[in-house]
C-alpha cells in the first residue's frame, strides 16, 4: 500500500476520495489546512464533519493550526479578483506548498488535494500549484488525478446524503461568502 499525504477541504469532497483511495492501495493520511476558511465557525463545522468520517476508517488526520489572518496577507492586494482568478491561484499555492512541505517533513513521497473535485475551483490552477510545489521537494510528486470524472463525482454527492454531511454553498474564503451573501 502506497502512503499518500491528501490535503482535505471538507468531507463531502473527501469521501469518495478517500474510498478511491483506500479502494486502489493507497494508505491516506489528512491534512487539513484550510486557513482561507471564513468564519472560524465554518471551519470548524467543515473540520468536524471530516474528523468525525475519518474516525470510521481510523484514519490519521493532521490538523494544521488556522491561521486567518497570514492567509489575508498571502492573498493581500487580490481580495477583489473574481472567484477562479488570481487569489484562487494564490490560495491554492499556499495551501499546496505547505501540503508539500508537510508530506517532505513526514517522508511521505505523494501528495494530493480534493480541492480538485470542488465544483468551485480551476483543476488547471489546482494542479499548477500542486506541480510547482512538489518541484521544491525532490522527495515528493504531486498526484493530479481529476477526481470529478468516472463516478467520482456522483460517488460524492451519493456519499454526501448517506452520511448527512454539511454541505457548504461556497469554497469557503470570505470573498466568495460576501458575494454568496450579494446574490
Amino acid at each position: 500500500m502506497q502512503k499518500i499525504l491528501l490535503h482535505t477541504c471538507c468531507a463531502p469532497c473527501s469521501a469518495a476520495i478517500i474510498e478511491w483511495l483506500m479502494l486502489n492501495d493507497y494508505q491516506p493520511t489528512l491534512y487539513f489546512f484550510n486557513p482561507n476558511i471564513f468564519p472560524k465557525k465554518e471551519y470548524e463545522i467543515r473540520k468536524g464533519e471530516l474528523v468525525k468520517y475519518a474516525k470510521k476508517f481510523s484514519l490519521e488526520i493532521i490538523d494544521s493550526d488556522y491561521n486567518h489572518v497570514q492567509w489575508l496577507e498571502q492573498i493581500y492586494g487580490c481580495e477583489n479578483e473574481p472567484e477562479r482568478g488570481k487569489r484562487c491561484a494564490i490560495c491554492f499555492k499556499y495551501r499546496m506548498l505547505a501540503t508539500a512541505q508537510t508530506a517532505h517533513n513526514l517522508q511521505i513521497s505523494l501528495f494530493a488535494t480534493t480541492l480538485a473535485s470542488s465544483r468551485w475551483k480551476n483543476i488547471e490552477q489546482i494542479n499548477e500549484a500542486g506541480f510547482a510545489a512538489a518541484e521544491l521537494f525532490e522527495d515528493v510528486s504531486f498526484f493530479d488525478k481529476n477526481w470529478k470524472k468516472n463516478g467520482l463525482y456522483e460517488r460524492r454527492n451519493q456519499l454526501l446524503k448517506e452520511n448527512n454531511f454539511y454541505n457548504q454553498q461556497y469554497c469557503g474564503c470570505e470573498f466568495s461568502f460576501k458575494k454568496l451573501l450579494n446574490q
